[in-house]
């Protein structure tokens, strides 16, 4: 793992993990007096999830948060003892190493049983949250069940197999301030955390917002918010840009020009040839491609070279993109710098990237392939234990 951006590079993401310092920091302030569960899941939003967890930490994160129990696993294992929650399983994932590494398991009904049998096996209790479904209708137990699960886990609990520590559930359109579904949700929770509290259960977290929750509806703080996009800082919004939100975004994805030349007009681009330029014309080849992560559909997108924007045209192809600087009377830009997408006006955003592409931020900068090398700028000393120094974990 690179720690410091290299000039001597062809394509590159750069991670400012400073960036990731300040944007924690913030929504610390935004959510006071709630803690802050950092979501590093996706290797990190595809921006390193074990740097981007140490760098949260560092900045006041109390937990870290991921799908996989495979992937809070690499966190014990890289010397992370932060609390770390698991939400999505299957029967085949290893909720006793979970147990033993002292992960806390996100339960939505049927992984009750399995916990309790692995509980048993490595005879250590298991730390559970219960996760309702208020309206999202994926991952989390019924309504119309839950009072059968609190059953069943303070069964459990009182045979010393589990704890429960906690009651979460995940926001369906926060993203989108005005819908009346999010106050249906978060009345939903209150709901179904007074039925826990009514059996008996010292909750030490309750969870309900993300990313857009924790910056639209302070109602919907309780105990924690879980920040999964603006850790990385990428706006949830439509129409507002991170600076708007007092957020930077981390990643920078750069590469090298490849090859430059001039071509008449008519000129066909890619495969398929669906472009042609307009004029005599200039076009500069780009390393990168959808085997690197960039959307094959991305054509209209733009890039930034010694500070101007320029078009992505035709088709997209595995390794490489064309770009048409719309001039005869370019220099040759072998070796220049291209930046996809980062911080600042004058470079496209994730977001632009999103739009060209009919997606949305998030996807942009979590499929980034591993075959572009990720760099970080901002980090801090490392002992030999795999910690931060001087970290609290």
């Amino acid at each position: 793992m690179n720690s410091a951006a290299s000039e001597s590079f062809d394509r590159q993401a750069v991670i400012d993990l400073e960036a990731i310092r300040d944007n924690i920091r913030q929504f610390l302030q935004v959510a006071e007096p709630a803690r802050v569960m950092a979501v590093v899941k996706a290797d990190g939003y595809g921006h390193g999830a074990l740097p981007v967890a140490r760098a949260a930490l560092e900045a006041g994160a109390s937990w870290l948060g991921v799908a996989h129990i495979t992937e809070a696993l690499a966190l014990r294992a890289a010397g992370i003892e932060a609390p770390v929650l698991a939400w999505l399983h299957t029967p085949d994932s290893d909720f006793a190493a979970a147990i033993t590494a002292n992960i806390d398991i996100g339960i939505s009904g049927w992984e009750l049983e399995r916990v309790a049998e692995a509980a048993k096996e490595v005879q250590r209790p298991a730390r559970v949250q219960l996760k309702i479904d208020t309206g999202l209708g994926r991952n989390g137990c019924p309504p119309d069940r839950w009072e059968e699960l609190i059953g069943q886990a303070s069964a459990f609990q009182e045979e010393g197999l589990l704890r429960v520590v906690g009651v979460f559930s995940h926001l369906a359109v926060a993203d989108e301030p005005h819908r009346p579904e999010t106050d249906e949700q978060i009345d939903r929770f209150r709901e179904a955390v007074a039925v826990a509290e009514d059996a008996g259960m010292d909750l030490e977290v309750r969870h309900l917002a993300n990313t857009p929750g924790t910056l639209s509806r302070p109602d919907a703080h309780f105990d924690m918010v879980r920040v999964g996009l603006g850790t990385y800082g990428l706006s949830p919004f439509e129409n507002e840009r991170p600076e708007d939100l007092k957020l930077r975004p981390a990643m920078t994805l750069r590469a090298k020009v490849a090859n430059c030349k001039r071509v008449p007009e008519g000129q066909g681009v890619s495969y398929g040839l669906r472009y042609r330029t307009e004029g005599p014309s200039t076009l500069v080849l780009v390393p990168m491609g959808y085997g690197d992560g960039i959307p094959r559909n991305a054509s209209g997108a733009q890039v930034a070279i010694g500070g101007k924007r320029y078009d992505v045209v035709g088709r997209v192809a595995m390794d490489q993109f064309v770009v048409d600087l719309r001039t005869a009377e370019a220099a040759d830009l072998v070796g220049e710098e291209v930046i996809l997408f980062g911080a600042g006006e004058d470079v496209p955003g994730a977001a632009d990237w999103a739009a060209a592409a009919g997606t949305i931020n998030y996807e942009i900068v979590t499929r980034i392939s591993p075959r572009v090398p990720r760099v970080y700028v901002g980090q801090t000393p490392v002992d030999d234990g795999g910690a931060p120094a001087g970290s609290a974990e």
